[in-house]
């Protein structure tokens, strides 16, 4: 037994789903690593525009950013503050009794001896943990730190800490924010590995403070006291932003320095001091501002801290993220690669809709699914596999015309169409009545002889069209050309009320026709038309073996049809009509595309009728034979 092959449609979508596991196996381990990938912006900004459709929502209450503003610089005359001022400014912050007390400002030089001592009393009276940085060499990102239950700290090259004065004074953390492509933070490392040690982030240190509990670090959270706040990898905190700039209260340092602050706004609060000045350079671009402070950033992560309200992006959801990303393709390509590729489109049309309205509905309540990752294992196999189906669409329905085309070279049109809209159209036979037309051209031996073979084949041709296009104006079908004759039945591939009417019309135009066209040929010889038309019940069906078919009918009908044409040779009359076909001209016609069906009564130039004897049969048989009119 020949094997059978694969098809080409299911070898393109075994390709298709192949690129799609491929693409899951490139990106998906980096993703659930956290590493920084082409996607990201992508990410980025579908990310922000999920955040906008959420829109700004409430921000806690615990956490107070103390802004150096433009009005506290134009008041303090520079630029950093001096030691002093920010010594001062500590000092009436820490007689509010606040919770915390944050200072995102890196003193790494050294100021006036008296002013840095000054500054390091206040911070020293204080709940208080000033900022340091981080700095990272080029290509650290391949770099790790293992720590407890985290395997992929960043490791820094270098920490700016504050002057040695004032690093004593307090607490330190660092101020680093993680940024993607366009510079917009995403997430806050809450833990650096660097000189062999651990540190940790201003915000963590500042809600640790506050909360007066350490913070008990797992993989995929922190929990401080009674507050777990999800993280995602690396021990970092997805930021989930309140609003643009002000969104989280803030006081104007001025008014703490000059006692017209309200005090009832910061008693118990988290300060947090930093500039909010449009000189100081420190602003990042967000979904809600595109100018919001860095010192707000750091705000936006003690507030997570405290509230437990962080975006959830933890290696579950990244997880998930990977799932989809080799779900989603799979689903697609399977949708697309059924037999109608525009309503496999239109339901993945659907598909990307519902996962898309999830992802931003996720997000709205603080779950960040990734969607970019998804997109991508699904865009890069699908794209060339649409354009290659429609192009393999498109060669074969160019086929499958071309068959449609060659099938009616050998059928009627009507029987055509039916085979190729259902191929097993008559495989099992089909009784039914039909009328049978039989016509033939008496005498073309002879002048087939004088022609010669060429010639012959061309007048049969011209005659074979001539027959062809008069019945098929009136929805007949021919079923078989022998030489000089033509079988055909009104009935098939459906059969009609007016079936006989018009294979009576058919009859008279073809006998008109074919005189005309043999009008030359007669000088030269005896060439006429005859033809004999019979109407009753016939057996559909297909004769011939396994792979050599063709359509027909068979039955007495088609018998008697047959000998019509030796009644129409030994009467001398062209035409012989059953009685039969000639009572059923009174049967209301069927709507019919093309000349009308038959007259609405019988033709003139009928004879009276006749029984004559038929070859082969018992009983004689009803006709009545016609002749053109006279003028």
């Amino acid at each position: 037994m020949t094997p059978r092959w694969p098809s080409a449609s299911a070898w393109l979508t075994a390709g298709a789903l192949a690129l799609a596991l491929a693409c899951g196996l490139a990106l998906i381990p980096g993703h659930l690593r956290g590493e920084a990938s082409v996607l990201d912006r992508i990410e980025g900004t579908l990310a922000d525009l999920r955040g906008l459709l959420a829109g700004p929502r409430p921000a806690p209450d615990a956490v107070v950013v103390i802004a150096i503003d433009d009005e506290t610089v134009r008041a303090a005359g520079a630029y950093p503050l001096p030691r002093d001022v920010m010594a001062r400014l500590v000092r009436t912050l820490a007689a509010a009794s606040p919770k915390a007390l944050a200072i995102d400002v890196l003193f790494a030089d050294p100021g006036p001896p008296e002013a840095d001592e000054a500054l390091a009393g206040a911070l020293a009276a204080a709940p208080s943990v000033l900022g340091m940085a981080a700095t990272f060499a080029r290509g650290d990102t391949e770099r790790v730190a293992q720590a407890g239950p985290f395997t992929d700290l960043p490791v820094a090259e270098h920490l700016l800490r504050p002057n040695p004065t004032l690093a004593r004074a307090g607490a330190l953390g660092l101020v680093n924010v993680a940024t993607d492509h366009g510079g917009t933070p995403r997430h806050i490392p809450l833990l650096v590995a660097a000189d062999g040690t651990l540190h940790g982030a201003l915000s963590l240190r500042a809600a640790a403070l506050a909360l007066g509990q350490e913070p008990d670090l797992a993989r995929d959270a922190v929990r401080l006291g009674p507050v777990t706040t999800p993280l995602d990898a690396g021990a970092s905190l997805a930021l989930r932003f309140y609003g643009p700039q002000g969104s989280i209260r803030t006081v104007s340092a001025r008014t703490v320095l000059d006692g017209t602050f309200s005090r009832e706004n910061i008693v118990n609060k988290i300060l947090i001091i930093g500039a909010t000045a449009l000189g100081s350079g420190d602003t990042l671009a967000t979904p809600f501002d595109p100018v919001l402070p860095g010192v707000e950033v750091l705000a936006t992560g003690i507030a997570h801290l405290v509230a437990g309200d962080a975006l959830l992006r933890t290696t579950t959801i990244r997880r998930i993220d990977a799932a989809a990303a080799l779900i989603l393709p799979v689903a697609i390509l399977l949708l697309i690669s059924s037999r109608r590729i525009g309503i496999g489109l239109a339901l993945s049309t659907l598909v990307l809709a519902a996962a898309s309205v999830l992802a931003a509905l996720a997000f709205a309540r603080g779950i960040w699914l990734s969607m970019a990752l998804p997109l991508a294992t699904t865009i890069v196999p699908v794209v060339p596999y649409v354009a290659a189906r429609l192009w393999l669409d498109q060669r074969q329905e160019r086929k499958l015309e071309a068959a449609r085309a060659a099938l009616l070279r050998f059928h009627a049109p009507a029987l055509a169409a039916r085979l190729a809209e259902t191929p097993d159209f008559l495989d099992v036979p089909v009784a039914q009545r039909a009328a049978v037309l039989f016509v033939d051209l008496s005498g073309f031996t002879g002048l087939a002889e004088r022609l010669g073979p060429v010639r012959t084949r061309e007048r049969l041709k011209e005659m074979h069209n001539l027959v062809e296009d008069e019945v098929t104006a009136r929805g007949g079908s021919v079923t078989s050309f022998m030489g000089d004759g033509a079988m055909v039945l009104f009935g098939l591939p459906e059969a009609r009320d007016d079936d006989a009417a018009r294979a009576v019309a058919t009859a008279l135009t073809l006998h008109a026709r074919l005189t005309a066209w043999l009008a030359d040929e007669v000088a030269e010889g005896a060439i006429g038309v005859r033809i004999g038309v019979h109407a009753g019940p016939v057996v559909m069906s297909r004769l011939g073996g396994e792979y050599n078919q063709h359509i027909t009918a068979t039955g007495d009908t088609v018998n008697v049809a047959s000998r019509l044409l030796e009644i129409t040779k030994q009467h001398g009359a062209p035409v012989a009509f059953s009685a039969e076909v000639l009572a059923a001209l009174e049967a209301p016609p069927t709507a019919l595309d093309g000349p009308p069906a038959a007259p609405d009564r019988l033709p003139p130039g009928l004879s009276a009728p006749l029984e004559v004897a038929v070859r082969g049969r018992v009983e004689p048989l009803a006709l009545r034979l016609w002749r053109p009119p006279t003028a």
